[in-house]
């Protein structure tokens, strides 16, 4: 990190801190309360006017970066393209959640919104996964369906993350260790302008993370937790995009979140139930209420991601058969963590039987 990175991400994270401390106020003009309900895990009111904080630490890095970027970079078609077109998509999910944050929007309106901006990274900014490689197995072309497989995986990302916005400092606290472990990725591989806007990223995500551990005093809302799931979305395609990386690190890294979210949701549509529809089912959510509480149950979040980030570190390293070794590993990590999950409900349930607390 140099040192106008360093004061770039340092004037996000405190713009951010700031910012969200001033909408914690009841006096905020912005004040919009999340009022619990039987799928929350919260028992009072709270703000959820956090994602603005994090969307003006956002557009304050960015802004900094383009002062402090070389003319000779700046002038750079593709990077500004691409700079350009994610700004302005972002800017569109943002509205749109915001919006549905203070009146409500069906699903269809929330999907089409996604969809659109996805579109505008896929056809107008030139990001696109063409192929997807696996170690060892070898190069799987998408051919023509490279655009379409992009923008679902766009669209996928963007939802797991409001999905799993459901409890205190999980969504911030793993966009800062999964930003930051990607940013180390990118900095391997000589992705410079990657680096730059992951670590704008983390220090917005961070700033309000301060005030959204447990116990958090403001939520992101759907104005942040979409839009910071379309930001790592798209900057997970930029890597693949520009070859700096294959599809699986960035999912590696982001894992925790992927492999809950997809394997809650495909439960559910298995049940016949709503995809869209609150729930408590997630696996974080069924420890917080088998008696781990937020605190605890968030740590282990990040101690999970800490080791699959640093796990992406180490496959830079390793031969292709390792990396095969490696994502095999954590297939089975899963599983037994699931297992666990599940063990831990069962004696939860046995105590509450039993009386004992």
């Amino acid at each position: 990190m140099s040192a106008t990175q360093l004061a770039i991400f340092a004037a996000v994270f405190l713009l951010a801190w700031w910012l969200t401390g001033r909408l914690t106020s009841p006096a905020s003009r912005s004040r919009l309360l999340d009022i619990p309900n039987e799928r929350s895990l919260h028992d009072e009111p709270e703000p959820r006017t956090g994602g603005l904080a994090i969307l003006a630490g956002l557009a304050l890095g960015l802004a900094l970066q383009a002062l402090t970027t070389p003319l000779g970079d700046r002038l750079d078609g593709a990077v500004a393209g691409v700079r350009g077109w994610m700004l302005g998509a972002v800017l569109l999910v943002a509205a749109v959640s915001y919006w549905d944050d203070q009146k409500g929007l069906s699903p269809g309106v929330r999907l089409v919104a996604h969809v659109l901006a996805a579109a505008a990274i896929v056809l107008a900014a030139g990001l696109r996964i063409n192929s997807i490689r696996a170690p060892v197995l070898g190069t799987f072309s998408l051919g023509g369906f490279g655009a379409l497989f992009t923008i679902l995986f766009l669209v996928w990302i963007t939802n797991l993350y409001n999905f799993m916005d459901g409890m205190d400092g999980l969504a911030a606290g793993m966009t800062v260790l999964g930003c930051g472990f990607l940013a180390a990725v990118a900095a391997a591989g000589e992705g410079r302008d990657l680096v730059a806007v992951l670590l704008v990223v983390a220090g917005a995500a961070g700033g309000f993370l301060l005030h959204n551990l447990p116990p958090a005093r403001i939520f992101m809302g759907d104005t942040g937790s979409v839009s910071l799931g379309f930001l790592v979305a798209t900057l997970s395609v930029w890597f693949v995009s520009d070859g700096l990386c294959d599809l699986w690190v960035p999912v590696l890294v982001f894992s925790p979140f992927v492999v809950d979210a997809t394997v809650t949701l495909v439960r559910r549509l298995v049940r016949g139930e709503k995809a869209w529809q609150a729930h408590r089912e997630h696996y974080y959510q069924r420890l917080v209420l088998a008696g781990w509480g937020q605190r605890k149950t968030v740590m282990a979040e990040y101690a999970l991601m800490t080791a699959c980030g640093a796990s992406a570190l180490v496959s830079l390293r390793l031969s292709e058969a390792g990396r095969l070794a490696l994502l095999s590993i954590w297939a089975l990590v899963y599983v037994s963590l699931a297992a666990a999950v599940h063990a831990i409900e069962s004696r939860a349930r046995h105590r509450a039987a039993e009386g004992t607390p």
